[in-house]
C-alpha cells in the first residue's frame, strides 16, 4: 500500500477508469451485436440491405473522427482535455442507443431504410464523443508509460469483455420477462438497462479520474489533420493494423445469427430453462469468454517481459493457425466438429488470440503521442485518438457489413428455425465467424514488422524526455 500511494495512478484509481470504459463499451457492444438481428426480425428489414447501409453509414460517420479530435485537441477547459466530453457526451449516447432499438412500423421500406441510415449515422458520431475522449484519456492519466500499460492491460480486459456482455445481458432480461425469444419489449428493456448502466459506471471513472499531464489547446485544420496520420509513422502503422485485421473481431459482429445458425436449442441443467434462436448467443460466448480473459490478463505480462511487438506477432501467428485450422476441420473434418462440444472446443482454442488486438494499439498510441511530443514539441492527443477511433469504426464498418452480408449470402433469415438450417449454409456462416478473422489476423501483422517504438533506445529516450518534462513542471 505504501507503494502504491507514490503512484499517479493507482490501482484504484485504474479499477475506476476501467470500469467507466466498461460501462461505454457495452452500449457499443449491444448496437455491434444486435443492431442487424433487430432490424430484420423486428422491422422485418433485407439482411443483405442492411449490411450495405450499415456499411455505407458507419464510412460516412466515421469521417466525423477527425474533426472531433480537433474539437478536442482545440478545447480548453477547467477540468481537463478529455474528461469534460466524456461527462458531456455520454447521456446522449445511452439515449441514441435506446432509439436505435424503438420498433416503429414503417408503412414504407424507402422511409424505414431511410430511418435506418440516418440514425446508424447520427449513432456513430454520438459514439465517436464518448469513445474518443474515454479512450483517449489514459495518455493523460499518468506521465508514467508503466503506469498507463497496466492501466490499458484491465481497461481492455474490461473492454473486452463489455463487448461481448450484451450476450448476457439479453437473455437474462428474456428469462426475467419470460419469453423464450427477443421480442421489441426486450429489446428496449435491454437498451434502458445497459444505457443506465453505461451513465452510472462513468459517472464513477469520472469521479475518480484527473488528467495530470497538461498541454496548450492545439488546433489543426483538415490538412494538417491528415497530414498527422501520414506524417506519423507510428500512427499510420496503428491505422493499417486496424484496417488490415477488420475482420478479427467478425465472430462478435455476427454472434446472434451465428448462434442461431449453428446451434439447436438447449436446456440448461437444473435450471428449465431453454435457449433457443437469437438466445443462443450466450452459448458461444461462455466458450469464448475464459480463453479471451486469460488472453487479456496475460497479454500485459508478456508484453512487459518480451514488448508489444513480439507479443502481438506471436499471439497473431497463433491466432492465425488456430482460427482457419479450425475451420477447415468444422468443414471437411468428422462431424464431431460441427457438434456443439466441437464448437465450444474451436470457441475455447481460438479465443485466446484476443489479447493483443485491443491492448497493443493503445500502448502504441500512449507512447506514439509521446513520441510526438518529443519530435515536435506537440502533444497531439486528440487527434492521435480520433485517428485510432477512426481506424476502429472503419475495421468496425466492415467487419460487421462484411460479416453481415456473408449472413445474408447464405440465405438465413431472422426467422428461420434450426430445422431450415443447410449444412452449406452452416460452412458460408461458419467462413465469416473463424476463417475470415484468422486470414484478418495474419494480414494485420505486416504493418507490426515495421514498428520501432518499441525499441528498447526509443523506449529510454521518451522515458528521459518525460522525466524532463516533469521536472520543469514541478520547477515552475
Amino acid at each position: 500500500m505504501k507503494n502504491d500511494s507514490k503512484k499517479t495512478l493507482t490501482f484504484g484509481k485504474i479499477i475506476l477508469y476501467s470500469v467507466g470504459i466498461f460501462g461505454i463499451q457495452m452500449l457499443v457492444g449491444y448496437i455491434n451485436t444486435y443492431q442487424s438481428q433487430f432490424y430484420t426480425s423486428v422491422l422485418a428489414a433485407d439482411l443483405t440491405k442492411c449490411a450495405v447501409i450499415i456499411l455505407i453509414a458507419k464510412v460516412i460517420s466515421s469521417f466525423a473522427d477527425p474533426i472531433i479530435g480537433n474539437i478536442i485537441d482545440a478545447a480548453h477547459f477547467k477540468g481537463g482535455k478529455m474528461r469534460p466530453f466524456v461527462a458531456m457526451s455520454i447521456v446522449p449516447f445511452a439515449l441514441i442507443t435506446t432509439l436505435m432499438f424503438v420498433a416503429i412500423d414503417f408503412k414504407s421500406d424507402a422511409v424505414k431504410y431511410t430511418y435506418i441510415t440516418i440514425t446508424t449515422v447520427l449513432w456513430n458520431v454520438v459514439m465517436s464523443f464518448a469513445d474518443i475522449p474515454s479512450q483517449g484519456m489514459l495518455a493523460v492519466l499518468s506521465p508514467s508509460s508503466e503506469e498507463k500499460n497496466s492501466c490499458a492491460g484491465i481497461a481492455n480486459m474490461l473492454k473486452s469483455l463489455a463487448l461481448v456482455a450484451p450476450n448476457l445481458v439479453v437473455p437474462v432480461i428474456c428469462v426475467l420477462t419470460g419469453s423464450a425469444v427477443i421480442t421489441k419489449k426486450e429489446y428496449i428493456i435491454s437498451a434502458v438497462a445497459m444505457g443506465v448502466f453505461a451513465v452510472l459506471t462513468t459517472a464513477i471513472m469520472l469521479r475518480g479520474s484527473k488528467e495530470v499531464v497538461k498541454s496548450e489547446p492545439n488546433k489543426m485544420g483538415f490538412k494538417e489533420m491528415f497530414s498527422e496520420l501520414f506524417s506519423n509513422k507510428p500512427l499510420m502503422i496503428i491505422f493499417l493494423i486496424n484496417m488490415l485485421g477488420f475482420g478479427r473481431n467478425m465472430a462478435v459482429s455476427i454472434g446472434v445469427q451465428a448462434a442461431a445458425v449453428l446451434l439447436d436449442e438447449v436446456t440448461v441443467p437444473g435450471l428449465n430453462i431453454t435457449l433457443s434462436g437469437e438466445n443462443l448467443p450466450i452459448i458461444l460466448g461462455v466458450g469464448a469468454a475464459i480463453p479471451s480473459t486469460l488472453s487479456v490478463v496475460l497479454t500485459p505480462i508478456i508484453s512487459k517481459k518480451f514488448g508489444v511487438k513480439k507479443t502481438f506477432m506471436a499471439f497473431g501467428i497463433y491466432g492465425a493457425i488456430a482460427a482457419m485450422g479450425y475451420y477447415l476441420l468444422f468443414a471437411f473434418g468428422p462431424e464431431w466438429f460441427r457438434s456443439i462440444w466441437g464448437i465450444l472446443l474451436g470457441q475455447f482454442v481460438i479465443n485466446f488470440m484476443f489479447g493483443p488486438h485491443g491492448f497493443a494499439p493503445l500502448i502504441m498510441l500512449s507512447d506514439s503521442v509521446d513520441y510526438r511530443e518529443m519530435t515536435t514539441g506537440k502533444r497531439t492527443e486528440g487527434i492521435q485518438y480520433s485517428v485510432l477511433s477512426l481506424s476502429i469504426k472503419l475495421a468496425n464498418a466492415f467487419s460487421v457489413a462484411v460479416g453481415v452480408f456473408i449472413v445474408g449470402l447464405s440465405g438465413y433469415v431472422g426467422t428461420m428455425t434450426f430445422s431450415q438450417v443447410t449444412p452449406h449454409m452452416k460452412n458460408v456462416v461458419m467462413a465469416a465467424y473463424w476463417f475470415i478473422p484468422g486470414l484478418c489476423t495474419a494480414l494485420s501483422m505486416i504493418p507490426m514488422l515495421f514498428y520501432k517504438l518499441d525499441n528498447k533506445e526509443i523506449k529510454q529516450q521518451i522515458r528521459e524526455f518525460i522525466d524532463k518534462r516533469e521536472s520543469k513542471t514541478v520547477t515552475k
